[in-house]
C-alpha cells in the first residue's frame, strides 16, 4: 500500500480487506497492489478519496457511454424514482419496460421482434440458452448440445460458463456444465494465415462437427467480430456470415452475444451489422443503460418466440425470470441513454473515435515490446511482451501514475473509452498508455 495515501483512504482499504471479496481479484495480492478507493465521477473522469483525477479508459468495465453523471440520465432516473421505483414484471407491465423494448427493436436487425429482460450479461446468456433448447423441444426435437468457440466468454453463471472457452476462467467447472462442443477461435491466427483464411478454417471445423452431430445441437453461441475477454481477439466478418449459413443448413439457432460488442462499441449499433446477418437471438447488456444501472436483454426472432405460444396447460411457457426483471429505474436510464445516442449520433462518433485511436496507436504497433494491437471500433487490445511477472498489470499501474485508468487481460492492455470521448481526452489516453508500454517493456 502506498505510503502517500491519506488516513481516510487507508482506513477504507483496511475495512475493505476485512470484509469484501472482489471479483476477478487475487485477494492475497489486493492489499499490496495499491488499491484505489473511488470517491466521485463526472464526465470522462473519476476521482479517488485522495483527490487524484483519472481518465476512465475502460468505461468502468466497458459499460459507460456518455461519461459519468450525465444530467439527462440523472433526471430520467429521478423522475422515474418519483413515479415508480419497482414492481414485478411477472404478470404486470409498465411503460418504461414497454418503451425500452420498442426502442431496442427499432435499432435491431430485421426479424428480431421480442425483448426478454434479464439483469446482467450472464443472465441474458442463460435465458438465451434455455430458450434455444426449449424451442427445439416444443418443435419435437431433443437437442441437448451447444456449440461454442474457444477463447469465448459469455459470463460466469454455469450455463454461460458452459459455452465459454477460456481455460483460466472456465476449466475448473467443466464437470458441472452443460454438454458442449467447441471449435477453435477464429481470432487466433496460425503462421502465415490472414483473418479470412483463419475464418474459413474454423468454419470447416464447425461444419465437420455439425455433420457429425448437428441434429443434437440447439444453438451456436458466438461473440461477433471481437472475443473481448479472450484478449480482444478479432475475426473476419466472413466467420459470422459463414456461421449463419451453417446454422440455417443444420437448423441450429444462432445466439450472438453482444453484451460487450453491442450498443455502439464496434462503430455500429450491433456488431452483426458489419456482417449483414440476422441472428436468432442477440444478448445485450453493459452499455444499454449508459453505464448507470444493471440491465440486460435477449432480443428474439419471431419464430423462436412463437415456439412458446400455447394454452395455459400446454407446458410451453418460458418459466424463467428474476425479481428485478425490467426494473423501471434501469429502463428509464436505458431510454435516456438511447435518446442521447440518437440525438448526439453517438454510434457515428464512436466509429470516428476508433479511427483516431488506430491512427494514434500506429507508432506503438512498431514497438519491439508490442506483439500486436487488435482493434475494431473503440474495442482495442495492446498485447505486450511478457518481460516480468504481470507485465500487463505493470503497464496499467504506470498509466495510473500518469492519470489514466486502464485494466489488463493478462498481458493485453485494454483500451475501451466511453463512446462520447472527445479528441483531447482520447489523445491523453493513447499517449499515456503508449508511454507506459515504452516505460515497462522497452
Amino acid at each position: 500500500m502506498s505510503a502517500s495515501i491519506g488516513a481516510n483512504t487507508r482506513s477504507l482499504i483496511q475495512r475493505d480487506s476485512s470484509s469484501v471479496w472482489h471479483p476477478f481479484t487475487q485477494q492475497s495480492l489486493w492489499p499490496t497492489d495499491d488499491p484505489m478507493v473511488v470517491d466521485r465521477a463526472e464526465g470522462m473522469y473519476f476521482w479517488d478519496t485522495d483527490g487524484n483525477q483519472f481518465l476512465d479508459g475502460v468505461s468502468s468495465l466497458w459499460v459507460n457511454v456518455h461519461g459519468h453523471s450525465v444530467p439527462e440520465i440523472n433526471d430520467a432516473i429521478t423522475q422515474q424514482l418519483n413515479r415508480l421505483d419497482h414492481t414485478t414484471f411477472l404478470g404486470l407491465t409498465h411503460e418504461p419496460g414497454i418503451q425500452l423494448a420498442e426502442r431496442l427493436l427499432e435499432t435491431a436487425p430485421d426479424g428480431l421482434s421480442k425483448v426478454f429482460y434479464a439483469g446482467d450479461g450472464s443472465s441474458a446468456v442463460e435465458a438465451a440458452l434455455k430458450m434455444a433448447y426449449q424451442a427445439h423441444v416444443q418443435r419435437g426435437e431433443i437437442r441437448p448440445l451447444y456449440l461454442h468457440v474457444a477463447e469465448g466468454y459469455h459470463g460466469d453463471t454455469l450455463g454461460s460458463v458452459s459455452v465459454g472457452g477460456i481455460d483460466l476462467f472456465h476449466d475448473k467447472y467443466r464437470p458441472l456444465l452443460l454438454t458442449t462442443a467447441m471449435v477453435s477461435s477464429p481470432g487466433l491466427m496460425q503462421s502465415g494465415q490472414d483473418r479470412e483464411q483463419r475464418a474459413s478454417q474454423v468454419l470447416q471445423e464447425m461444419r465437420a462437427l455439425l455433420e457429425e452431430s448437428g441434429d443434437q445441437v440447439s444453438a451456436l453461441v458466438i461473440e461477433p467480430l471481437v472475443q473481448a475477454a479472450g484478449g480482444m481477439l478479432t475475426h473476419d466478418v466472413s466467420f459470422v456470415q459463414g456461421a449463419r449459413k451453417l446454422c440455417d443448413e443444420f437448423n441450429v439457432l444462432l445466439i450472438c452475444d453482444e453484451v460487450a460488442t453491442g450498443v455502439g462499441r464496434t462503430g455500429r449499433m450491433w456488431a452483426v451489422e458489419h456482417a449483414g446477418i440476422q441472428p436468432d437471438m442477440i444478448t445485450c447488456g453493459k452499455g444499454v443503460t449508459g453505464g448507470y444501472l444493471p440491465l440486460s436483454a435477449v432480443l428474439v426472432a419471431e419464430p423462436v418466440y412463437e415456439a412458446f405460444l400455447g394454452s395455459a396447460t400446454s407446458g410451453r411457457t418460458f418459466y424463467h425470470g428474476h425479481s428485478y426483471t425490467a426494473n423501471p429505474l434501469s429502463c428509464a436510464a436505458a431510454i435516456a441513454n438511447l435518446d442521447l445516442m440518437s440525438e448526439r449520433e453517438t454510434v457515428a462518433h464512436a466509429a470516428l473515435v476508433g479511427e483516431r485511436m488506430a491512427e494514434s496507436l500506429r507508432p506503438l504497433a512498431a514497438h519491439e515490446g508490442v506483439k500486436e494491437i487488435r482493434q475494431i471500433g473503440t474495442m482495442t487490445g495492446i498485447e505486450v511482451e511478457s518481460v516480468k511477472d504481470r507485465t500487463g498489470f505493470a503497464v496499467c499501474q504506470e498509466a495510473r501514475r500518469n492519470g489514466v485508468w486502464v485494466r489488463p487481460l493478462g498481458d493485453v492492455v485494454v483500451l475501451m473509452p466511453p463512446l462520447a470521448i472527445e479528441n483531447s481526452e482520447l489523445d491523453l489516453l493513447t499517449s499515456v498508455v503508449s508511454d507506459a508500454v515504452d516505460t515497462v517493456v522497452r
